[in-house]
């Protein structure tokens, strides 16, 4: 395999996998949704296919000239977008990386703590909120029976300078913007609620990996490390001289980022354990408190 196409190629996870695969020589093709990035990403040694995810007819061209596919575009609830990605490579045997996301975990907490490690092997019952995701794993898993090389790797929460044209992740920015905005670290109810958490460069070498090594119908979890909400906040005030952290309300995060960011991206826990990785893949991840990069 040496011909990966990424979706979400201008995105934080898709830029920085691609330029982990070109530092290994990898060709490396990205479907984006209007040419306006073309140049930049030609600058990078990526070429770029314009096109839109839901376009079966543009991703089966696509997929004719690769040996993989790595779906790291904003669509984890997107199953429409599954679905289409699927359809093109059936009967392939090509490769497709999923990109999921941990809020899967998420039990609508409210800032108070569950410290519970999930593993791979546990069975999820999600929230309704998160069903369609986790449905949406199961059917890109089940796909391996469809001649489909097919992975799921499940992040969690990210930090660090993404390596493409995309450099901030989202939550902990998120997170500091609204804290900047009200001039102290923010946290919501108790505050307690913990999240995993890893590095950007540590999850696009666990994504080379998995090209390399993971088997088919494989799902990996992706943490190395974890802190509570509160943790963070309290680290931003310190970071940007703001006033000492403090509580608001979880309606109030509810407005600011909406019911999913409010209720599972901030109030709830997502903690989990990525071991599998480590054993199967020999991930060893380098990078190991989210402090240092707030």
């Amino acid at each position: 395999m040496k011909n990966i196409l990424i979706t979400g190629i201008t995105g934080y996870i898709g830029g920085t996998v691609a330029k982990k695969l070109l530092e290994k020589n990898y060709k490396v093709t990205g479907l984006v949704r209007n040419d306006t990035r073309i140049k930049e990403l030609k600058s990078l040694g990526i070429e770029a296919i314009v096109g839109n995810i839901h376009d079966e007819e543009i991703l089966r061209a696509a997929i004719a000239d690769t040996d993989a596919i790595i779906h790291t575009a904003d669509s984890a609830d997107d199953a429409y977008a599954a679905d289409s990605i699927i359809s093109a490579l059936e009967g392939t045997g090509k490769t497709l990386i999923f990109t999921s996301g941990s809020a899967i975990f998420g039990g609508k907490e409210n800032g108070e703590k569950n410290d519970f490690a999930y593993t791979e092997d546990f069975p999820l019952s999600p929230r309704l909120e998160m069903a369609s995701r986790v449905l949406i794993n199961q059917y890109i898993l089940q796909s391996a029976k469809k001649n489909i090389r097919s992975i799921v790797i499940v992040p969690t929460m990210i930090y660090g300078e993404g390596l493409g044209l995309k450099k901030d992740s989202i939550q902990v920015p998120a997170l500091i913007r609204f804290s900047q905005e009200k001039g102290f670290g923010v946290y919501f109810g108790k505050g307690e609620n913990v999240w995993s958490n890893l590095h950007i460069e540590d999850l696009a070498d666990l994504y080379v990996l998995a090209l390399e090594k993971a088997k088919s119908g494989s799902l990996y979890y992706a943490e190395n490390g974890s802190s509570t909400i509160r943790n963070l906040a309290e680290n931003i005030s310190k970071q940007y001289s703001l006033q000492p952290a403090q509580s608001v309300s979880i309606q109030e995060a509810v407005n600011t980022f909406g019911p999913a960011g409010g209720y599972f991206g901030f109030a709830s826990n997502s903690v989990c354990n990525a071991d599998k990785a480590r054993k199967e893949l020999g991930w060893n991840p380098q990078y190991q408190t989210i402090e240092h990069f707030i």
